[in-house]
């Protein structure tokens, strides 16, 4: 029997849920940002206590969802449907994770974020429950559509393509929700809502924020520090195909191991001409030449973001020597502190997410969803100094030094230079029309949840480029 038609809900008045975060005193910061002479910090007031009201609606349907991806990228997705969930009007179920990509990381939801807060949080936009109702079983496929909505999509699509489908089925099952939702041309109200599910609704369990801390205050008590996100892991060397300064067999078992993943599409890669654009991360050995370049002192503490760099521990020869007070996770914390999260990728990168946060400079040696999402939240925190590296140029610039062809001033005059104007700023999203995946990315720099995004309105919502 067909279902009536849904009924559409106009969204109201949620601007005013961020408001508490840019309220805040500027604070001093250590030596380190001095490099970039800088104004301090505004530490954001805290979170109101009280539960929203429940908001009370018709809901048209369930939106079940299943993220793929890590960490970061999940919690983008999340973000996303929420925004989905609460446009269509919508009850929405709690998201699965992606258990089967190549970390196959176990950890459900609840593992990860507080489920509780995150209900409570949102009780005002979106009615989530834990499960389905047991009437609906997996293979009831009179009243669960299984698909993945299209990428990039505005709010035209899901009102006009996904809704309607609400008249047949009862549950709508998206399986695949990375990249979902436009970086632009997305009402305010929704920019907004996404921007409250990331900064405050999706909370780490109090297990993950208590450990997390513990490595802030431990790394504070050292005194300043910078969180490096060396994005050196198996996965994305095999992912992106890049083997520049690895050994032949290293380059060929990563080759193995892409072939062996069918859904990393790209299996045929030129490393070169990939490093040359700027699309590889940098190596540990490279990452050492660029922060003695900017400036780093040799007793500069700094944190590795990352997971198991590839290569291990002599791998990392050449920064450890450039820099001693290079430390981990897993050297600031004993083995029964962190036996919990271990073989639990996502978990183990709920740590570093917190400590990057947190961290007196942010450099990410590869833009990758971690980089993004810290970027976005530092902005949020009131613009704490990340550095953005343009690995384009810096690879140039380390290949002329190797081969002899400038000095070592020279060298780090040049990339001083280049990054004079890379440190995160107040600035407005640039949109690349047609071009989603090159233009801004909304949750690095979510303008209209922050301070500047009067100024970033008055442009309409992010500067057009046309190339």
């Amino acid at each position: 029997m067909a279902r009536s038609r849904p009924r559409v809900w106009l969204l109201a008045g949620c601007g005013a849920v961020l408001l508490w975060a840019f309220v805040g005193q500027l604070v001093a910061v250590g030596r380190l940002l001095a490099l970039f002479g800088l104004a301090g910090d505004a530490e954001p007031s805290p979170p109101p206590t009280a539960l929203p009201p429940r908001r009370v609606y018709k809901s048209n349907g369930y939106l079940k969802v299943s993220c793929n991806g890590g960490l970061n990228q999940m919690r983008s997705e999340i973000c996303d449907m929420v925004a989905v969930a609460r446009l269509l009007n919508l009850t929405m179920v709690v998201p699965e994770l992606d258990k089967r990509s190549f970390w196959a990381d176990q950890s459900n939801f609840e593992d990860i974020f507080d489920v509780k807060h995150f209900i409570d949080t949102l009780r005002d936009e979106v009615h989530i429950v834990k499960q389905l109702p047991k009437r609906f079983g997996p293979e009831d496929s009179n009243n669960i559509l299984n698909m993945p909505p299209v990428s990039w999509s505005d709010e035209k699509y899901y009102l006009h393509q996904i809704l309607p489908l609400f008249s047949k089925y009862s549950v709508i099952h998206f399986n695949k929700t990375d990249a979902r939702l436009a970086n632009n041309g997305i009402s305010t109200q929704l920019q907004l809502l996404r921007c409250r599910v990331n900064f405050h609704a999706l909370k780490f369990t109090p297990q993950i924020e208590a450990l997390g801390n513990k490595l802030v205050q431990k790394l504070q008590a050292k005194g300043s520090f910078v969180a490096l996100h060396l994005r050196y892991e198996m996965d994305m060397l095999a992912f992106s195909g890049c083997n520049h300064g690895l050994s032949q067999e290293e380059a060929e078992e990563l080759k193995r191991m892409r072939y062996a993943y069918p859904w990393w599409r790209e299996k045929e890669i030129d490393s070169q001409a990939k490093r040359l654009q700027g699309l590889c991360p940098l190596t540990p050995e490279e990452t050492s030449f660029i922060l003695k370049a900017l400036g780093f002192q040799k007793d500069t503490l700094i944190y590795i973001a990352a997971g198991e760099i590839y290569g291990g521990e002599k791998r990392l020869e050449p920064l450890q020597a450039a820099f001693p007070k290079l430390v981990r996770k897993e050297t600031l914390l004993d083995l029964e502190a962190l036996r919990q999260f271990q073989n639990h990728s996502s978990q183990m990168a709920a740590l570093d997410f917190i400590v990057s946060t947190a961290s007196d400079i942010f450099i990410p040696t590869y833009d990758g969803n971690m980089a993004k999402l810290v970027e976005g939240h530092r902005r949020f925190l009131g613009f704490r100094r990340s550095v953005l590296l343009d690995r384009q140029k810096l690879v140039g610039f380390i290949d002329l030094y190797n081969n002899k062809t400038i000095s070592w001033n020279n060298f780090a005059s040049s990339v001083q230079e280049t990054h004079r104007n890379r440190v995160v700023q107040p600035s407005c999203r640039q949109k690349l029309e047609n071009k989603p995946k090159e233009e801004d990315y909304f949750y690095a720099n979510p303008h209209e949840c922050l301070a500047n995004s009067r100024f970033c309105s008055r442009t309409k919502d992010a500067i057009s480029v046309r190339i």
